[in-house]
């Protein structure tokens, strides 16, 4: 099976493996984005070694898969470890053979924050390992993943122990871009439309396990309908999974994305905290850094006079996966076809509208490179005005170092997109209101990003920039 996209992620892996030097490479990401497909088919056949953390496991049952895997390799163990510095130690001795020849040896860990279970030793025993004897091998090559971003940052990335700036490459895997999510559906013979194709990623997100659940022999409705509105659709629990995987307390985490979810715009820290009745601290702050570092949501700077203020961050909910779910979970109310049943009715275009921004805010590069602008420094950020009276919001300003600023307007609409007299104004008085409050000397560029081509009237034709959503891909 071909890997879509993953280009750079695979000339890096491939780079890390041929160096003359020990490796320890950590490879991190959301749960399905395809992690563990991505190491196997980069390195299909030539594992020294391999094993996968068993998901809520005990110590017991990550040392029996252990030695499973050491089975599965050929490696004899003449009694079982206790712990894990008795792992390692088997393990070592197992590869002095794999090392003697000169030949990258590469061990793989999957899941390996499943591992370290309480109490175990098993992030000791894993520096003690390095330290001593791995990172000596030129040619030993460490790759360990895992889906609990949160547990890989603290214990690998960043950790204050015995891995301490041991991890040698770090690599972040997406979710796919829109552009990959099409090269992944027309590789399983799909023949939708670049509108369903849009769809579909507000719905999934680009994530590649959510796709592959995909049944090119369905509209796009039947299949979110199948897999999400039925009694037994695969994806119906998959939000509670999902934070569940990634988080050891996933409660914290959900209620954080649930009061986002909210306020479209996104809050400050100070709102969130004021609308979950929370204490100030720091337990807050790193949950929601862990929740920026899994995708789920985005910090953005608000321009205001003339600066952007580094403490007025606001964040916001991005995920489209999370998105989808926090906005239908409530709606459905047992219809199992609600999608089919519910298509051009307000309750969905609504969604389709606000799923459409959000795709462009993940697509930023890729509107800069339809631009001709992705070689001039940027900074993307949102505005929304403090006149409560009249207020007004813009969802994404592209400031550039060449003394211009895009003022971005994002519609979403099925067929052709007509600007009408009514929201051409509209737009006159937020693009007025920014410049207004912001006090901004730089150039303004009116950006309008719609989703279908954009119909020729004398509205259209005052907007100086109009980009498609097929920018996007």
């Amino acid at each position: 099976m071909s890997i879509i996209g993953r280009n750079s992620e695979i000339e890096l892996l491939e780079r890390y493996i041929a160096s003359k030097n020990a490796e320890f490479i950590a490879l991190y990401g959301r749960r399905r984005v395809g992690k563990t497909f991505l190491v196997n088919q980069t390195f299909k056949g030539q594992f020294a070694f391999s094993m996968t953390g068993v998901l809520e496991g005990k110590k017991e049952d990550q040392i029996d898969a252990f030695l499973d895997a050491m089975d599965i390799f050929g490696y004899k163990s003449n009694e079982r470890p206790k712990n894990w510095m008795e792992a390692f130690s088997q393990l070592r001795k197992a590869l002095s053979d794999r090392i003697s020849n000169g030949n990258p040896c590469i061990v793989f860990i999957d899941e390996i924050p499943s591992l370290d279970t309480q109490g175990s030793g098993f992030t000791k025993a894993l520096g003690h390992f390095w330290n001593s004897w791995a990172s000596t091998q030129d040619n030993f090559k460490l790759i360990v993943c895992g889906s609990a971003t949160s547990w890989m940052i603290k214990n690998l990335i960043d950790s204050k122990a015995g891995l301490h700036n041991r991890i040698t490459h770090e690599i972040k895997l997406l979710p796919f871009t829109l552009k990959e999510t099409e090269e992944y559906l027309l590789s399983k013979n799909f023949t939708w439309s670049r509108q369903m194709v849009l769809q579909s990623y507000m719905f999934t997100g680009g994530v590649a396990y959510y796709l592959s659940l995909f049944d090119e022999s369905e509209s796009l409705a039947q299949n979110i309908d199948r897999l999400y509105f039925s009694e037994n659709g695969e994806m119906r629990r998959e939000y509670k999974r999902l934070f569940k995987t990634l988080f050891n307390a996933a409660e914290p985490y959900m209620r954080i994305v649930e009061t986002l979810a909210q306020k479209k715009q996104g809050m400050t820290r100070k709102e969130i905290i004021a609308s979950m009745k929370a204490e100030k601290g720091g337990t807050l702050s790193e949950q929601i850094q862990n929740l920026i570092e899994c995708g789920f949501i985005r910090k953005y700077m608000v321009r205001e006079k003339k600066v952007v203020k580094e403490n007025s961050g606001i964040y916001q909910l991005v995920d489209p996966f999370t998105l989808f779910h926090l906005y239908f979970n409530s709606k459905a109310k047992g219809d199992t076809r609600f999608w089919e049943n519910h298509i051009n009715t307000p309750v969905v275009n609504t969604w389709l509208g606000l799923a459409f921004e959000k795709v462009c805010l993940l697509h930023t590069q890729q509107i800069k490179e339809a631009l001709r602008i992705d070689a001039i420094s940027t900074q993307q950020y949102s505005w929304r005005s403090k006149d409560k009276k009249t207020p007004a919001q813009i969802d994404l300003i592209i400031d550039r170092a060449d003394g211009m600023i895009n003022l971005c307007e994002l519609k979403y609409s099925e067929t052709d997109y007509t600007l009408t007299e009514s929201e051409f104004n509209k737009m006159e008085r937020r693009f007025a209101a920014f410049v207004s409050e912001t006090g901004t000397r730089k150039g303004i560029f009116k950006t309008l990003i719609t989703a279908s081509p954009l119909k020729k009237n004398q509205y259209s034709e005052s907007i100086p920039v109009k980009l498609t959503a097929d920018c996007l891909y």
